[in-house]
């Protein structure tokens, strides 16, 4: 079990290394730096036995042991009282230029794995189904994009600067220690297998505590979020310490896990080192006990450089924990890149539909449900024609409106536009003959026309824009505003009343001009004379369109060509307001009591 968590692990870091590819140019630039760093480090603790040995006899040739440097001339002359200090000096330049080459080239290499994740995070978003979205709350997706992408990046480049520069100092210090005296060098080798054991134990520990960590920021995110958008029932229900305690719950349980995985890390670094300076301790008493006939300057250049092993062995040691964060995160996000798309196998593309729509035996419901939300749905809708949805919530309207534009796949039944199941078209082309009017308005911190032609709209000219808004009744109360179509609205359109937003949405779908209009409650938010002035809107619009209607207002639906009264997922009555109050049923009765406070179950005995 163990061995195929590893396994695993390893497989989600080489797929993590994969985003480093196009950026080898300058991440084998940054591992030349580290590796010019790591040299330094010997020759500066080796340094030290040309000191010693010079407090001496300063007057010494630096190069007097060294064979054929020793016979040039000015070499030769050169003593330990100058040799010394100059290449300290120039060892430190060497070591400046290593540090900057290796740490600025990886920045750049990390910054840009960092903007890349995050863009291929995004850019997948748009192609998730509506499923997924409603599986996974908005705080979890938006820590993902933030939060984990930076824990990857720190597993895919600062673990590997760390696994270069300090295990390259490892392996050239450990080659000096080896060159100047193999016997004792040996001795430490025998602690090397109990580092490993302590570095395996603890890289299990901190996975597990990253993944919890990473959740748990999720929590922080979301409930933030939701009381950020939602601040106007906060205060308005007096929802404050409610809000409080639930951030500060989160909070403190993001806290806590971060305290654990501190703690395990606050543990383990000592252990490591007790380990190490216990085996440094013994290679000190050896090399007293064993000096030979070693200089005074060997043997400090010796215990020198053997001081300098326990912190990059350390640093090596404490890599595990960022490579295990990295992996915690890069799992969540490969499982988001992972998730199939919205299902596309339509390959009809129309230039222009005349909108006739067709619903054939449709039923459907929802992933991981046994109760249908559709059951056996048949209506035809001409071009031209209006044809209302009503029932009480929950009876399949807005479901039935959702699959039109394919945000959910339907496997019983056919919906067909032009005689051409919508399955067949591709989904932008599909999209592209449908105009979506939702209850929920979504509006972008942008500018009223920027939020009027959005999308496919984007770029169309101001005439046509300013011509939907007045069709929407929605120009009255734009030029009014500051700077008229180049106002802000503030997010979601924060600066604009319910009936605002919805006329704005409104006009968006008047600009579209698509062969197919559904509007789901898109007059719901509306005061009686907005929405007086919006059906007369509409009811030009309408002319040489397919309207699908869902509302509760009976004035929104009176003049329906077809009107389908709906019922637990089924349609229980249909006809015009005439003939429907002629039946004397269901609908009737909706219409006695103005759809307000009367969508009831329909009795069974009507069923």
């Amino acid at each position: 079990m163990a061995n195929s968590t590893q396994q695993s692990s390893l497989k989600v870091y080489l797929r993590l290394l994969r985003y480093v590819l196009p950026y080898w140019g300058l991440f084998a630039i940054s591992i030349l730096g580290f590796l010019i760093f790591a040299s330094t480090q010997p020759m500066l603790g080796y340094i030290l036995k040309f000191f010693v040995d010079g407090l001496n006899n300063p007057e010494a040739s630096f190069f007097a042991t060294v064979p054929y440097l020793r016979d040039i001339a000015w070499l030769s002359q050169l003593k330990l009282l100058q040799a010394v200090p100059m290449l300290i000096v120039l060892i430190a330049l060497l070591q400046g230029i290593g540090s900057f080459l290796g740490n600025y080239f990886l920045a750049k290499v990390s910054l840009g794995l960092v903007h890349d994740m995050r863009v291929a995070l995004f850019n997948n978003l748009l192609t998730l189904p509506n499923r997924y979205f409603d599986n996974h709350n908005s705080g979890h997706l938006i820590s993902r994009i933030t939060y984990n992408v930076t824990m990857v990046t720190g597993a895919a480049t600062d673990a590997i600067k760390v696994v270069v520069r300090e295990g390259m100092t490892v392996i050239f210090l450990f080659a000096t220690l080896l060159w100047m005296n193999w016997q004792l060098t040996l001795v430490m080798v025998a602690i090397l297998p109990i580092i490993g054991l302590m570095v395996v134990s603890a890289s299990k520990k901190f996975r597990k505590q990253s993944k919890k960590i990473q959740l748990a920021m999720g929590d922080v995110t979301h409930v933030a979020s939701e009381t950020i958008h939602g601040y106007r029932v906060v205060r308005s229900f007096g929802g404050e310490d409610y809000e409080q305690q639930r951030f500060c719950s989160a909070s403190t349980e993001n806290r806590q896990k971060q305290l654990k995985m501190v703690k395990t890390n606050a543990v383990y670094t000592p252990s490591l080192q007790l380990v190490i300076y216990s085996a440094m301790a013994v290679l000190m008493f050896l090399v007293l006990l064993l000096r030979g006939d070693a200089s005074a300057g060997d043997l400090v250049a010796y215990i020198t450089l053997a001081g300098l092993l326990p912190k990059p062995i350390r640093q090596l040691s404490e890599v595990s924990s960022t490579v295990q964060k990295g992996i915690a995160g890069a799992e969540s996000i490969f499982e988001q890149l992972d998730e199939a798309p919205e299902i596309d196998h339509g390959t009809q593309e129309r230039g222009r539909v005349s909108g006739r729509l067709e619903v054939v035996n449709l039923s459907f419901q929802y992933e991981g449900t046994d109760k249908p939300v559709l059951d056996n749905i048949s209506f035809v809708a001409e071009p031209g024609q209006m044809v209302a949805l009503v029932g009480r919530s929950g009876s399949g309207k807005s479901t039935l409106a959702n699959l039109i534009p394919r945000f959910y796949h339907h496997d019983q039944g056919q919906i067909l536009l032009d005689g051409v199941d919508v399955e067949d078209y591709t989904l932008r082309d599909l999209r592209r003959h449908i105009a979506l009017v939702t209850q929920h308005v979504t509006l972008f911190n942008d500018t009223v026309a920027n939020n009027i032609a959005y999308g496919d709209l984007a770029g169309a000219p101001l005439d046509d824009v300013r011509k939907a808004s007045e069709l929407a009744y929605a120009a009255e109360f734009i030029e009014q505003m500051p700077q008229g179509y180049a106002t802000l609205v503030g997010e979601n359109g924060v600066l604009l009343s319910g009936g605002q937003r919805q006329r704005l949405a409104i006009a968006r779908a008047l600009l579209k001009d698509a062969p197919l209009l559904i509007l789901d409650e898109a007059t719901s938010a509306l005061d009686t004379e907005s929405e007086r002035h919006i059906q007369g809107a509409l009811d030009e619009v309408m002319k040489g369109r397919t309207t699908l209607v869902i509302a509760h207002r009976l004035s929104t639906i009176e003049k329906s060509d077809l009107i389908l009264v709906m019922d637990k997922g089924r349609i229980v009555e249909r006809g015009t307001h005439a003939e429907l109050l002629a039946l004397n049923g269901y609908y009737a009765r909706l219409h006695e009591k103005d759809f307000v406070d009367a969508l009831q179950p329909l009795p069974e005995s009507a069923i």
